[in-house]
């Protein structure tokens, strides 16, 4: 198993009392580090101007590599950037690339982006939620382009619903997207309705809900569709922002909630996709949590 990160997306600076900071991914790899250090640990590369324009318009991606100013600057009322924040932005994406690269080609067939800053409420034409560019698109759709695949899935188990993601690939066949999330939260989008092409699967929790409604979800409603996908490669959006210690939103998981849906995804892609599946980290806002889960979510995939 592959862990790919970079010392740039530390310096993406959001501003004091941020909940998106650095200390976020510096958990992550300091846990990462201890409990599984012995993994093949690499670089992200920056991601292409091609890669990008892929999910992004010429718009967004001239707004986000910006770099001209000083302090900050706010793109959304949620969304800051500083000056250092395009190479943390372009390292970020540049994982998810290098990872997809990595399991195709083998021999290793799983891969850990641990990078911020996160990417799934990024849409084709604006950065949004805390998010720049949208990583895990711009993964599933150079998977699509450098591969020739037909069937990505897009796996999405952050609390927030990964609207970017959505809107992304709303019309395209080969890349489904299967998300759980909780209803009436941010960015309010997500309803069972909303089908796409038919490649959209979206189940919502309401608030307060724990790991047994969680499970039966995923054991009962996505994780069949995912596998009547066939996926030839899996993609995961892993936010663990939907710990009961999250201070941002209302659902009661455990780390051993992740885990449990880590080791299904990992027979789904063992099953149908020769192994393959790219898993980059997406929310999560207690320090503790992520801590928990991320250690966690590896264990349950290498």
């Amino acid at each position: 198993m592959i862990i790919f990160t970079h010392p740039a997306c530390l310096e993406h600076d959001t501003g004091p009392e941020h909940p998106e900071c650095a200390d976020r991914l510096r958990v992550v790899l300091e846990s990462l580090r201890e409990a599984h250090g012995d993994l093949d640990w690499r670089q992200a590369p920056l991601a292409k101007l091609g890669e990008l324009h892929r999910v992004h318009d010429h718009a967004l991606v001239e707004a986000v590599m910006d770099g001209d100013f000083d302090g900050h600057r706010m793109l959304d009322p949620d969304t800051v950037v500083s000056p250092k924040s395009r190479l943390a932005a372009l390292r970020a994406a540049g994982a998810g690339v290098a990872a997809v690269d990595a399991v195709m080609n083998g021999p290793d067939t799983i891969a850990f982006c641990a990078v911020r800053p996160p990417g799934h409420h990024a849409t084709p034409q604006a950065a949004m939620g805390f998010c720049l560019f949208n990583n895990i698109a711009i993964a599933a759709a150079y998977a699509c382009e450098q591969y020739g695949l037909s069937r990505v899935a897009v796996i999405d188990f952050d609390v927030h619903h990964g609207n970017g993601t959505q809107a992304i690939f709303w019309d395209e066949p080969r890349v489904a997207y299967f998300s759980s999330h909780q209803s009436d939260l941010y960015p309010h989008t997500g309803a069972p309705r909303e089908h796409g092409s038919g490649n959209i699967h979206n189940v919502l929790l309401p608030p307060g809900s724990g790991g047994f409604r969680f499970r039966n979800v995923w054991e009962d409603q996505l994780l069949p569709d995912v596998a009547s996908f066939r996926p030839q490669l899996v993609l995961v959006s892993a936010g663990f922002d939907a710990h009961m210690h999250d201070p941002l939103a209302d659902l009661m998981l455990e780390a051993e909630d992740f885990a449990w849906l880590s080791g299904r995804l990992k027979q789904i892609a063992a099953q149908h996709a020769g192994g393959r599946l790219v898993s980059m980290l997406e929310g999560g806002y207690s320090l503790d949590a992520l801590r928990e889960c991320s250690v966690a979510h590896v264990a349950a995939l290498r």
